[in-house]
Parts: structure tokens; sequence; C-alpha cells
């Protein structure tokens, strides 16, 4: 997945996996670039949230930018102000992984005369098995709302379609397809098709005509 600007924020649907992104991407990035940061501005999902595997971005030095451990485990809309430390600093290549929908969205409006002159790339993770964006209508109705809430375009799609440990190929085109139909509606591009590395023999051939990102799972649900 070719990214070019200095800044990306991934939004989306509750359960479509943006966080997941958000880690691989950090470290793909860091790979790339001598400072790399993520900033976990998530405060509506208290159960998958980028800030519970620190311990990686530690071993791979990356900036984890989040609420302080005794606040961690809040479900309270705590937003951490350090942000604007790397936020207006060109070394660093940032990932925000903002909260799902519309009030996730909301928080990222806070930020609106930042992303003014900033020009952040804002991309819309799909996951076409979760409900309400299952369907052309409700992913496109989505993403007004989150454009909307946030005062950001949304500049692509990531087609994320997974049912977890159970996902199939036919679960993945079948995002895919979805994607494809969003993009051409809303005219913005689809940016990539995220795939498990343990289904990579699978896709093989998918991979070779359509941009993939393929990514590990590191979040693991709390029950």
């Amino acid at each position: 997945m070719e990214l070019h600007k200095r800044i990306i924020i991934l939004t989306g649907h509750f359960g479509c996996g943006k966080t997941e992104i958000a880690i691989n991407l950090a470290l793909k990035e860091k790979k790339l670039y001598e400072k790399t940061a993520i900033n976990d501005l998530d405060i509506i999902n208290p159960y998958f949230r980028s800030r519970d595997v620190s311990d990686i971005f530690l071993q791979h030095d990356v900036d984890l930018i989040a609420p302080h451990n005794r606040l961690a485990a809040s479900d309270l809309p705590i937003v951490s102000g350090e942000i604007y430390r790397v936020l207006h600093d060109d070394r660093y290549r940032l990932i925000i992984d903002a909260g799902g929908d519309i009030d996730g969205a909301k928080v990222l409006g806070q930020y609106y005369h930042e992303w003014k002159s900033l020009e952040p790339e804002l991309l819309f993770v799909l996951n076409a098995n979760r409900p309400y964006v299952s369907t052309l209508k409700g992913a496109s109705y989505t993403i007004e709302q989150i454009e909307k809430a946030s005062r950001l375009k949304v500049t692509g799609v990531i087609n994320n379609s997974n049912i977890g440990n159970e996902t199939s190929m036919d679960d993945i085109l079948k995002g895919y397809e979805l994607g494809v139909r969003i993009s051409d509606v809303i005219s913005i591009p689809l940016v990539c098709t995220t795939i498990s590395v343990d289904l990579e023999k699978e896709a093989e051939s998918f991979a070779i005509n359509h941009p993939v990102m393929f990514i590990k799972r590191f979040m693991r649900v709390p029950w």
C-alpha cells in the first residue's frame, strides 16, 4: 500500500478492524522513516485499542500517543494533548487510529484548524461483514456522516472485510466488490485490500492483480 501523505487517519464503522491496520501501518512506516508515531484517538471503543499493544511499539521504537497508564483503562473521553508534539514535526510519519462512526469522527473535528494546513489522508476502513456498512447505501451514508462530523473529506477506502479467524477469501472478495462500488459512486479510490498473513497462500492470485497489504493480527478479544 503506497501512501504519500505524512499524516494518515484511519476511521470506519465499529468493528471494522482499523486498529489492526493502524498497528501494522505504523510498524511498516517505521521501516521506511526514522521517526514514526501512532496516535490512539479512539475514545469510543474500550476493547480494541492500539494502546493495548504498547510493548510492541516500544520494541520497534514507534512513539505511542495515548492517555497515560493510569487512565488507559478508563472509558472516559480522554484525548492526549501530546499529539501536538508530532503534528507539526515534519520528521514524523503519524498514524491516527480514530474512533468509529460519527462519535469518533467528532474528535477529529476538534483538530479542524490543524487539518486545514496539514492535509492528512483520511481512509475509511470497510468491513463488509459488519452491520450498517454491508450495503452500498449503508457504507455511503456512514462515510457521509463521518465527513460531516470530522469536517474532513474521506480520501480513500481500505477493504478489510473479515470475520476474524474464520475469514475466507470469499469474505475478502465480497468486501472488495463492495469497495469497488463505493469507489465508483463516491469517486474516491479503493486504496488496497488488507489480508491476514495466515491467508497469504490463498490470496496469491488476488494479490498479483490487486493492491494488497498483508497484515498480522495483534488484537485479541478480552473474553
